[in-house]
């Protein structure tokens, strides 16, 4: 009977220690497994954000190519950006009427 408690006892001192290994892996330690799931979630989230802004870069990037070797977009990007005109041409501009939509009260 006694060799079956101290048995026990040992038993039950190596399931504590597994235990409590096991709750330090989870966690304890610098990082949890919470924290290291955020973390996955927080890099997943700036690896989207980077892909937009070279999406964005790249779109840059030709755009300025295409106004350096190409008149016709630097003149493009005057008329739409800028309002230039031509000699001899006339520049329409529509105003927008009043919030209510009713002229000329």
């Amino acid at each position: 009977m006694h060799e079956r408690l101290r048995r026990f006892g040992y038993r039950l001192a190596v399931a504590g220690l597994v235990l409590s290994g096991a709750y330090y892996g989870l966690y304890g330690g610098v990082y949890s497994v919470a924290d290291i799931r955020s973390m996955q979630s927080d890099r997943t989230d700036l690896m989207d954000a980077v892909d937009s802004l070279v999406s964005v870069t790249d779109s840059l990037v030709q755009r300025g190519d295409s106004l350096q070797a190409n008149p016709e977009a630097i003149e493009r990007v005057a008329r739409e950006e800028y309002g230039f005109v031509r000699d001899g041409e006339l520049l329409v501009r529509f105003v927008p009427g009043p919030a209510d939509g009713q002229i000329g009260d």
